[in-house]
């Protein structure tokens, strides 16, 4: 018998929307990966359930679904929530539409406002980044040149000074110069080709790990929460070293120091790797990603810097280079992958999507 027969709905399995095939008692006839994603629920499970046992429908939405059983008419709503019976709200846009076949009367179908808004930031971010790139690039021209210059002259200088206090002040303008230029190379790292070859996440994470304890010895711990049965990817190793190395040591500072500016005692971190399955990035279905989370408890991401952070320059750190998160935001984007934050006082929480297939 083949797949097709077997299971006559098999098509809806390919859709990235939640679909859900009721009869007309408003039991569950079938749930296409996407529902069973959303809903947190088993096909195998809940199959032959109502409905009312997954999801507490309001009443506009179990009038639609009447509507449609007994009327045939269609229904659209609009930010509709929907509460789990395990406690969960989502909140949606859905159709409701009669069908006509021996095992099903309606089919739902629920998209999860979220999801359209991670979309559309997606969007922003790539056309952000693109723009962002030119910008540097252009910027970055301009300004080595005249820089060169300036170091040179102040090379020349110092050696015709035969007065020492003198020459601190050349060497001050070659420092600053260096300095300068290393900054200009760090704008241009992420133009640099992709190495790309088979890597394993937890060998990255665990080189992050040890980097990380010797840089902050006594000042916090860092968890490991993996998923060991997670495929290789393939990726460039030094742009996932350095993405997940930039988030953590971001992680460390912030843990470092309390909003009032005094020193902390102690934090923690925690890096914790899941399988996404049936994930959109960046409007592209794949079945399996990487989902790599960096968690720390510290006092979280401002909310002036908080649309931001991933801007070239922008530092809610005195001192800082503001490059972190955008060499990080860059190599993710070059990997095809997503990198999202959820931050508040406690708990900041950034999570990179990388597709595996």
């Amino acid at each position: 018998m083949s797949e097709t027969s077997a299971n006559p709905f098999g098509g809806l399995d390919l859709l990235s929307s939640a679909v859900i095939l009721l009869d007309e008692n408003l039991a569950i006839r079938y749930l296409n990966p996407a529902a069973e994603n959303l809903l947190a629920i088993s096909s195998k499970v809940f199959v032959g359930c109502p409905m009312a046992g997954v999801i507490e429908c309001p009443a506009p939405f179990l009038a639609a679904l009447d509507s449609a059983l007994n009327h045939g008419w269609d229904y659209t709503g609009q930010n509709i929530d929907l509460r789990l019976t395990a406690g969960e709200l989502l909140r949606l846009n859905c159709t409701v539409n009669p069908v006509d076949t021996p095992q099903a009367r309606l089919l739902v179908e629920l998209w999860p406002i979220d999801q359209q808004l991670r979309a559309t930031r997606e969007e922003r971010l790539v056309e952000q980044q693109h723009a962002n790139r030119e910008l540097i690039r252009n910027l970055v021209h301009e300004i080595k040149n005249p820089l060169g210059g300036i170091r040179g002259a102040a090379q020349l200088l110092e050696h015709e000074l035969n007065n020492a206090g003198l020459r601190e002040y050349t060497q001050v303008i070659i420092k600053e110069a260096d300095r300068l230029q290393d900054l200009m190379r760090r704008l241009l790292s992420p133009h640099r080709p992709m190495q790309p070859g088979p890597v394993n996440i937890h060998e990255i994470l665990e080189r992050v790990r040890s980097l990380l304890t010797a840089e902050f010895p006594t000042l916090l711990t860092v968890q490991r929460d993996y998923d060991t049965s997670l495929p290789e990817l393939i990726g460039d190793r030094e742009q996932l070293i350095q993405t997940f190395l930039n988030l953590a040591r971001n992680a460390a500072q912030a843990i470092q120091r309390q909003p009032d500016d005094k020193l902390r005692g102690f934090g923690q971190i925690t890096l914790r790797t899941r399988v996404a399955r049936q994930t959109t990035l960046f409007k592209r279905r794949y079945r399996l990603a990487l989902e790599v989370q960096v968690i720390d408890d510290g006092p979280g991401i401002g909310e002036d810097i908080r649309e931001r952070m991933f801007y070239p320059l922008v530092s809610g750190r005195e001192g800082g280079s503001g490059l972190g998160l955008t060499l990080a935001q860059s190599f993710v984007q070059q990997h095809h992958g997503t990198i999202d934050c959820e931050s508040r006082p406690g708990r900041t929480c950034f999570t990179i999507r990388l597709p595996l297939g």
